[in-house]
């Protein structure tokens, strides 16, 4: 396949060098027809200028010749007008009529005189008008020639340049033509072999098939029986899946909000200095505060001006707070910066402030314009800042507008579209450039009009530092927003693809709430995600594990249930203990005192007697046995009531330790039975854990499985595609290799064809110039 795509675009290069080959030599053809149809006409012309010149000569020859004859006729009459002289004179005294004739013949023969030398005085000037229009002629025509020759010459250089070249181009197209019917060969070669191992191919993929469709049917089958619901068709569900984590995205994200970070706190340090040296300059212009009380009105202004720190810090806080927001495992989208809108809150209150402030800054502007000492040229200055103190609120209110927009989908995204923050964010670019554009005008007329105040004989030297501190500060406002501006504007297709974690073809934004829980998902994810990178201990061997298996998973006794049966066994026993110390306690009480009763009992008996004693005695031994929290008032009323004889103490004794052994054994009987009670729960929270872990564990084969199934379609149309492209493209190239070679050939005839015409045309050229 490389060497087919390498070979057709070597082909594509020399059809592109033939087709420009071809265009020169057209257009060099076009030249040379032209050349010579115009060495033909100038050929003509000098052939008509010849006959003319010839008639021309064979006239000024016949003029020449009747001039000389004309010459000689002059002589003879002048010899003859001097002998009718002479004879006149010999002849004198002959009459009247003789001399009359021959002043006829003289008068005839002046005439005739006369006429022939005009006519010779005008044929000398045609003789003379056209040898100059010959000379003239024949200098235009030789450079002419001359000219025609340089060009013949030229046009032979060029012809003889194209014939090396075709040549040479036929040469590597003949060499060309070889290798590429040796890479048809092989081509032909690969084919048959592609051939193969398609039908090869297919067989594998009629399998595939086959056993793909089984499986298919028995993932189906799981899955109608195993799966509830299908969260991607839902969008409520949809977005509580976590989207894929960009490491790259985000610490370029993170980048960005660090020098957006740094131009905010640039922009709050120049406006901070701009609104304190504004009120340092109200309390001295244009009264100085400290000579004189200044006007209510700056007053106002100043106290108001005097509190931009409390607006203007809350947005580095805020900018900070956003910055330290996009860290490098959270998905940073619209929905997730919260911080956003405390950020926007901020720029409202300061914008707030802004408003509170224009209108005393433009009346204090006022003051300064009707001040006696302000110039026409100052007064201009103060409205063209009132002008671009205006624009300045409106682009920050519009630049609030904006950034409340934009923080709209983390707090209320109901009917809000994805693509209209597109061209949200392109005009907040916009704002930005219209900030820097406006801080450029206050720049250039602050300066102006510092230029001015400094000329006036009234300006002191607080003045000139104040106004040279508020122009440092305008510079940096004007550096730091076009900082911003280009910064915003360079970045913002990276803005634009942050812009929601949703689906691609989504068009409105995901609820917060599910934004925050899929952020709290993202983080279990990460948590699940370290955990499985921990290093594991040694397991158990492969084969005792698979026969282990399943008692692991349906026993008891499995780590985490017998960890609880422990603590809790633990906890038992530490309350028994400390039960077991309590009694003890309490029997080591009771014992003393019944000790002290028998004492004082036995004491009571030997000195009083009666039935009344005795009954009373019964009645307070049985009541100390029965409620171990009467002991003390059944006691006090022994000592006060008499007692019966010492006889009965024995019988006493006896009943209190079977009341003593029946509680006892009350006791242990319903521990045992508490015990049975909490190692059956025990038991059954085991197993319903056990079962957890079932159903987990099928859960999970069964998502193994469905996606065993998805890659094996993908497989198997991946296969499909490759086979039908592969066929497609070995037929695509046989047919363009030949079509080349046909076309190969015709353009090698064709070019041997013009060659042949070209040096034909060229030595005709060649042989008329050297005729000339």
């Amino acid at each position: 396949m490389a060497a087919a795509a390498e070979l057709q675009g070597k082909y594509q290069k020399l059809a592109q060098e033939y087709s420009k080959l071809r265009a020169q030599n057209h257009v060099l053809k076009k030249g040379v027809v032209d050349e010579q149809a115009n060495s033909a006409s100038l050929k003509e012309q000098l052939k008509m200028k010849d006959q003319s010149l010839r008639k021309l000569q064979q006239e000024m020859d016949s003029l020449t010749f009747r001039n000389q004859q004309l010459a000689k006729r002059v002589e003879l009459l002048q010899d003859e007008l001097v002998l009718s002289e002479s004879k006149g004179k010999k002849n004198k005294k002959t009459g009247e009529p003789a001399s009359q004739l021959s002043q006829e013949q003289k008068n005839v023969f002046d005439e005739d005189l006369q006429k022939k030398i005009e006519e010779n005085e005008r044929l000398h000037i045609q003789f003379f008008e056209a040898n100059e229009k010959h000379n003239l002629l024949e200098t235009e025509l030789r450079s002419k020639l001359e000219v025609l020759e340089m060009e013949a010459a030229q046009h032979q250089a060029v012809v003889d340049g194209l014939t090396r070249k075709y040549m040479d181009t036929i040469e590597k197209l003949q060499s060309d033509k070889a290798k590429l019917e040796i890479k048809s060969q092989t081509l032909e070669r690969e084919a048959k072999d592609c051939r193969v191992r398609t039908e090869e191919c297919q067989q594998q993929l009629k399998h595939l098939h086959a056993d793909l469709s089984s499986r298919l049917g028995e993932s189906l089958n799981i899955i109608s029986e195993k799966v509830p619901f299908n969260d991607t068709r839902s969008s409520q569900y949809n977005a509580l899946n976590v989207p894929l984590h960009s490491r790259r995205r985000q610490l370029k994200l993170r980048d960005l909000a660090g020098q957006a970070l740094a131009f905010v706190q640039d922009l709050v340090t120049a406006l901070l200095n701009f609104h304190t040296y504004t009120e340092q300059r109200v309390q001295i212009f244009p009264v100085d505060s400290a000579t004189d009380t200044i006007s209510p009105l700056n007053q106002k202004f100043s106290q108001y001006l005097h509190e931009n720190a409390s607006y203007i810090r809350p947005l580095e806080e805020g900018m900070l707070h956003l910055f330290e927001s996009i860290t490098e495992d959270t998905v940073t989208v619209l929905e997730t910066t919260v911080k956003l809108k405390s950020f926007s809150d901020y720029l409202a209150s300061y914008v707030c402030f802004l408003r509170k402030i224009l209108p005393y800054q433009l009346k204090s502007l006022e003051e300064e314009c009707e001040s006696s000492l302000c110039t026409a040229a100052l007064r201009a200055r103060n409205m063209e800042l009132q002008r671009d103190m205006k624009k300045l609120t409106a682009v920050f209110e519009k630049l609030h507008t904006y950034i409340n927009l934009l923080a709209l989908p983390s707090t209320n995204p109901d009917r809000l579209l994805r693509t209209n923050f597109s061209s949200l964010l392109t005009y907040i670019a916009s704002t930005l450039n219209g900030f820097h554009d406006v801080m450029k005008d206050i720049y250039k007329h602050y300066s102006q009009k510092a230029a001015l105040e400094q000329e006036l004989p009234t300006a002191t030297q607080k003045l000139i530092t104040t106004n040279d501190c508020i122009l440092s500060s305008v510079v940096a406002l004007t550096n730091g927003a076009g900082k911003v501006a280009s910064f915003f504007s360079n970045n913002l297709d990276c803005f634009t693809a942050s812009l929601s974690y949703g689906p691609k073809g989504g068009m409105e934004f995901i609820n917060p709430l599910s934004a925050e829980c899929m952020l709290q998902y993202k983080k279990k994810a990460a948590a699940y995600m370290r955990l499985l990178k921990k290093p594991c201990c040694d397991s158990v061997p492969y084969e005792e594990a698979l026969a282990n298996r399943r008692v692991l998973l349906s026993s008891t006794e499995s780590r985490e249930g017998l960890a609880q049966q422990v603590q809790q066994s633990l906890e038992k026993i530490t309350k028994l203990e400390q039960e077991k110390e309590h009694w003890m306690l309490e029997a080591q009480l009771a014992k003393i005192r019944l000790e002290k009763e028998n004492k004082r009992v036995s004491d009571k008996l030997r000195n009083s007697v009666g039935n009344q004693r005795i009954e009373a005695t019964q009645e307070s031994l049985f009541t100390l046995n029965a409620d171990e929290q009467e002991k003390e008032d059944a006691a006090e009323k022994a000592l006060r009531e008499p007692v019966q004889t010492a006889s009965l103490a024995p019988e006493a004794d006896t009943r209190e330790d079977l009341i003593k052994n029946h509680y006892m054994a009350r006791i242990v009987e319903l521990t045992s039975q508490l015990q049975l009670a909490d190692s059956k729960s025990v038991h059954f929270h085991a197993e319903c854990r056990a079962l957890a872990k079932r159903l987990a564990l099928t859960e999970k084969s069964k998502e193994s499985s469905l996606e065993e199934v998805r890659q094996a379609r993908q497989s198997i149309t991946r296969l499909q595609d490759e086979l039908t492209t592969t066929k497609r493209s070995y037929e695509d190239q046989l047919s363009m290799m030949s079509d080349h070679f046909c076309s190969m050939n015709e353009t090698l005839s064709k070019q041997r064809e013009e060659i042949d015409t070209l040096k034909l045309a060229s030595k005709g050229n060649s042989k008329k110039n050297k005729s000339r």
